[in-house]
Protein backbone atom coordinates (compact mmCIF):
# COMPACT_ATOMS: atom_id res chain seq x y z
CA UNK A 1 0.00 0.00 0.00
CA UNK A 2 1.03 3.35 -1.13
CA UNK A 3 0.18 6.66 1.36
CA UNK A 4 0.37 10.04 -0.44
CA UNK A 5 0.61 13.67 0.59
CA UNK A 6 -2.71 15.38 0.97
CA UNK A 7 -4.73 12.09 1.56
CA UNK A 8 -7.25 11.86 4.42
CA UNK A 9 -7.43 8.38 6.22
CA UNK A 10 -9.59 7.24 9.21
CA UNK A 11 -7.24 5.85 11.85
CA UNK A 12 -8.06 4.57 15.23
CA UNK A 13 -5.86 7.05 17.03
CA UNK A 14 -5.53 4.93 20.50
CA UNK A 15 -4.43 4.32 22.39
CA UNK A 16 -3.57 7.99 23.85
CA UNK A 17 -2.63 10.03 26.58
CA UNK A 18 -4.17 13.51 27.88
CA UNK A 19 -5.84 15.72 25.60
CA UNK A 20 -4.31 14.04 22.65
CA UNK A 21 -7.81 13.17 19.89
CA UNK A 22 -8.48 9.57 20.35
CA UNK A 23 -10.48 7.03 18.68
CA UNK A 24 -11.64 6.81 14.72
CA UNK A 25 -10.40 10.07 13.00
CA UNK A 26 -9.87 11.44 9.87
CA UNK A 27 -6.19 12.40 9.17
CA UNK A 28 -4.39 14.16 6.49
CA UNK A 29 -0.89 13.43 5.50
CA UNK A 30 1.67 15.74 5.58
CA UNK A 31 4.62 14.09 5.37
CA UNK A 32 6.41 13.89 1.50
CA UNK A 33 5.82 10.51 -0.41
CA UNK A 34 9.88 9.95 -0.31
CA UNK A 35 9.04 9.10 3.90
CA UNK A 36 6.09 7.49 3.28
CA UNK A 37 7.44 5.14 0.78
CA UNK A 38 9.69 3.96 3.32
CA UNK A 39 8.75 1.50 6.35
CA UNK A 40 8.91 4.23 8.92
CA UNK A 41 6.19 6.58 10.06
CA UNK A 42 3.84 8.88 8.89
CA UNK A 43 3.33 12.57 10.05
CA UNK A 44 -0.55 13.27 9.65
CA UNK A 45 -2.66 16.23 10.94
CA UNK A 46 -5.54 14.79 12.95
CA UNK A 47 -9.22 16.36 12.47
CA UNK A 48 -12.66 16.16 13.65
CA UNK A 49 -16.09 16.52 12.75
CA UNK A 50 -17.16 20.54 11.79
CA UNK A 51 -20.15 20.28 14.20
CA UNK A 52 -17.44 19.81 17.18
CA UNK A 53 -16.13 23.13 17.09
CA UNK A 54 -18.46 26.14 16.42
CA UNK A 55 -16.31 28.48 15.93
CA UNK A 56 -12.49 28.97 14.13
CA UNK A 57 -9.52 29.43 15.54
CA UNK A 58 -5.91 30.40 14.18
CA UNK A 59 -4.95 27.14 14.64
CA UNK A 60 -7.32 25.51 12.91
CA UNK A 61 -8.62 24.61 8.94
CA UNK A 62 -12.17 23.96 8.30
CA UNK A 63 -12.82 22.22 4.96
CA UNK A 64 -15.99 21.02 3.42
CA UNK A 65 -17.09 17.96 2.25
CA UNK A 66 -16.63 18.91 -1.35
CA UNK A 67 -12.97 20.10 -1.12
CA UNK A 68 -12.23 17.40 1.06
CA UNK A 69 -14.38 13.87 -0.50
CA UNK A 70 -15.55 13.36 3.52
CA UNK A 71 -18.95 12.43 3.97
CA UNK A 72 -18.85 15.64 6.80
CA UNK A 73 -17.65 19.48 7.48
CA UNK A 74 -14.04 18.37 9.11
CA UNK A 75 -11.89 20.70 10.60
CA UNK A 76 -7.97 20.05 10.58
CA UNK A 77 -6.15 20.64 14.42
CA UNK A 78 -3.33 21.91 12.85
CA UNK A 79 -1.71 21.73 16.58
CA UNK A 80 -2.33 18.14 16.70
CA UNK A 81 0.39 16.71 14.94
CA UNK A 82 1.15 12.72 14.93
CA UNK A 83 3.61 10.47 13.21
CA UNK A 84 1.59 7.34 13.07
CA UNK A 85 2.78 3.50 11.97
CA UNK A 86 1.72 2.59 8.10
CA UNK A 87 -0.01 -0.48 9.55
CA UNK A 88 -2.52 2.19 11.22
CA UNK A 89 -3.58 3.59 7.86
CA UNK A 90 -6.68 1.47 6.24
CA UNK A 91 -6.00 -0.17 2.45
CA UNK A 92 -7.81 3.07 0.78
CA UNK A 93 -7.87 6.88 1.48
CA UNK A 94 -11.10 8.07 2.48
CA UNK A 95 -10.67 11.68 0.72
CA UNK A 96 -7.72 13.57 -0.88
CA UNK A 97 -7.12 17.53 -0.50
CA UNK A 98 -6.64 19.68 -3.68
CA UNK A 99 -3.46 21.88 -3.72
CA UNK A 100 -4.77 24.77 -2.74
CA UNK A 101 -6.98 23.19 0.51
CA UNK A 102 -3.11 21.52 1.02
CA UNK A 103 -1.58 24.87 1.21
CA UNK A 104 -3.98 26.45 3.51
CA UNK A 105 -3.11 23.51 5.90
CA UNK A 106 0.70 24.24 5.68
CA UNK A 107 0.50 27.99 6.57
CA UNK A 108 -1.45 27.10 9.78
CA UNK A 109 1.16 24.10 10.66
CA UNK A 110 3.82 26.32 10.34
CA UNK A 111 1.91 28.83 12.14
CA UNK A 112 1.14 26.62 14.90
CA UNK A 113 4.92 25.39 14.46
CA UNK A 114 6.58 28.91 14.83
CA UNK A 115 8.17 28.09 11.40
Amino acid sequence: MTIHRGEIYFVNLNPVKGREQAGPRPVLVLSIDAINELPLVVTVVVGTKGENISRNFPTNVRVSPEDSGLPLETIFLCFQIRSLDPKRFPGKPAGKLSEDELERIEVVVRHCLGL
